[in-house]
């Protein structure tokens, strides 16, 4: 079968004007319970892009931790690709794809380091082996082999075994500061349904986009 040739159609249903809250984070957080209850693979799974400093972007699944007024949190190391990134330039964007709902969801917007008590509050909920995997890889560097993170892991949990795993210095989060959100509802004919909300103060101004 040619590449060309897979297509499916979008029935599940259109999004009105009507439809929408003035205000987007109502519209995101039905969406992603819906998500939730549907039982998809990581409902919070998201794709974030960065930009290197000659203008390359950068793709990576990352899952998304909290949500709020103040923006979307997500954690890492702080010495990967992204981190290195996102210093040089805050703008990220954020890309939820819920294929079988027919829905995306595209975020923009710049990023704040989260306070090491917002960190470490939500490291310390972390599994052990979780912990003790931020530990074990110094993340996005090159590695001779799988072994040799496997052998890394193996004495740190032994060295942790008996107390708690203490936070990284080199591990954080961040929290995405919202410049616009647009909603994707796919629909029959490839007449999809798009509006974009897009923050003007204090405000959403809201449009609706061709598919």
């Amino acid at each position: 079968m040619e590449l060309s040739d897979i297509r499916r159609e979008y029935t599940r249903g259109g999004l009105r004007r009507d439809d929408l809250p003035e205000e987007p984070l109502r519209l995101f957080d039905k969406w992603l319970q819906q998500a939730v209850e549907a039982q998809l693979t990581d409902p919070t799974a998201m794709t974030v892009a960065t930009v290197d400093p000659q203008g390359q972007p950068y793709q990576r699944i990352v899952l998304l931790k909290h949500f709020d007024q103040n923006g979307f949190v997500f954690y890492t190391n702080l010495g990967s690709r992204k981190a290195a990134q996102l210093e040089e330039n805050p703008r990220i964007s954020l890309h939820f794809p819920w294929h079988p709902l027919e829905r995306q969801v595209h975020i923009t917007g710049e990023v704040e380091k989260l306070s090491k008590m917002e960190v470490m509050k939500y490291f310390s909920s972390r599994p052990k082996e979780s912990q003790i995997a931020a530990w074990a890889s110094k993340q996005s560097s090159r590695i001779s082999a799988r072994q040799a993170l496997e052998g890394k892991f193996m004495e740190l949990k032994q060295k942790f075994a008996k107390g708690e795993v203490p936070l990284p210095t080199f591990w954080g989060g961040y929290r995405v500061k919202v410049s616009s959100i647009e909603f994707w509802q796919g629909g029959a004919n490839r007449l999809h349904d798009r509006f974009l909300f897009t923050r003007e103060g204090e405000q959403w101004q809201i449009e609706r986009l061709a598919p």
